[in-house]
């Protein structure tokens, strides 16, 4: 029965050719891939197959026929059909690692990939591979430790240092990020991408000075680049030096009007200036273009509750604590509104939750800005 089951699992795997299903050899179907002719040679392969079913070698060699193709997803059942048979076969896990990566699904490369490390094969591909499968899995303190030795060996390897430096900024691994950005710089000083960031980078470890002058730098390069000038307005917000910051929030809106995040951050401005009106002018429309800006909500919130509005201050305030629990501002609020509306239990429920959590610093640029993309094709076969 086991044999007849591996028969129906390579069935699944593409149209045979019934004639020659049943007189294909090895050697017919190599004859076959030699000629470049791939499809007809999966054919072979099965016919093979349907002889042996045992024949770990015929379905790893119908899957590279199939990725030739780029018909990944059946490679990659025949190449798992393969290692069930004999998992020690050389390059296997590899080639599955590889298929399932051009299919973009990176956490399903990862295990045949560390397989393939592990066994020594093809080490510097499949370190590289492992690297960016991390990366795309956005499990980035893994990306850094593979991406760092594939940049190692390809000093000269541009796009794999600018993924190893994104996995270091997202991993909060701020020094190895600042490193490897000023390394970008080096090579390319005209790109403002890099300026943006290293300013990330640095703003992550505390140097918003030196953040600063990376995004002025960008901003000159490329004055119309998306988020330079909201980045560096935000650093200016965060030293609370707010007429520079409204300068570049206006610029950022200059090039997208419908920018949430400087929307907000002018809505703030206004509100610490005690405009009310206008801050809510600007909050509203923030949160009608992305709903799951939590600073527009605590914000929105705090105003409606010095205007008594207390119904729609709790349900503003109720959907910041929603997008983020862990944060004590929004249940310290909602106690005061409590409070306000005569509610002392609810109120005395809302401190006790600001008690038990941790004080927070300011958080960084890094989530404030968009996230990475999944890694593209680097020419790696």
């Amino acid at each position: 029965m086991k044999g007849w089951n591996l028969i129906l699992l390579f069935a699944l795997l593409g149209h045979v050719d019934p004639a020659r299903s049943q007189v294909a050899t090895p050697g017919q179907a190599i004859a076959l891939e030699q000629q470049g002719k791939f499809s007809e040679a999966v054919d072979a392969w099965h016919g093979v197959t349907a002889r042996n079913p045992r024949d770990a070698g015929a379905f790893a060699s119908m899957g590279m026929d199939l990725a030739k193709q780029e018909k990944y997803k059946e490679a990659a059942t025949a190449y798992r059909t393969a290692i069930a048979l004999n998992p020690r076969l050389p390059g296997i896990q590899l080639n599955l690692g590889l298929a399932e990566f051009k299919q973009g699904h990176f956490p399903a490369a990862i295990p045949p990939l560390k397989a393939a490390l592990a066994g020594g094969s093809a080490s510097a591909q499949a370190r590289t591979l492992l690297g960016m499968s991390y990366y795309g899995a956005k499990r980035f303190a893994e990306a850094v430790r593979y991406l760092g030795q594939a940049a190692k060996a390809d000093p000269g390897n541009m796009e794999l240092r600018q993924l190893l430096a994104q996995s270091c900024l997202f991993a909060k691994n701020y020094p190895c990020a600042v490193e490897q950005f000023r390394k970008i710089v080096e090579q390319d000083p005209n790109s403002a991408a890099a300026h943006v960031l290293t300013g990330q980078a640095l703003d992550g470890i505390g140097k918003t000075e030196d953040a600063v002058t990376e995004f002025e730098a960008a901003a000159k390069i490329s004055p119309t680049e998306p988020n330079v000038h909201f980045g560096l307005g935000y650093l200016h917000w965060k030293s609370h030096q707010y007429e520079q910051a409204r300068k570049e929030f206006d610029a950022e809106l200059a090039i997208d009007p419908k920018h949430a995040q400087p929307l907000t951050y002018l809505g703030d401005i206004e509100m610490k200036e005690h405009h009310p009106e206008e801050a809510l002018s600007f909050l509203r429309r923030a949160v009608a273009l992305q709903n799951d800006i939590r600073l527009a909500y605590i914000d929105i919130g705090a105003i409606l509750t010095e205007q008594k509005k207390y119904d729609k201050a709790l349900a503003a305030l109720k959907r910041a604590e929603q997008l983020d629990p862990s944060q004590p501002d929004a249940h310290y609020r909602l106690g005061r509104v409590y409070q306000a509306m005569g509610s002392e239990s609810r109120a005395q429920k809302e401190f006790a939750k600001v008690r038990e959590l941790h004080e927070k610093s300011n958080s960084p640029l890094v989530p404030r800005l968009d996230p990475p993309p999944a890694p593209g094709d680097t020419g790696v076969r």
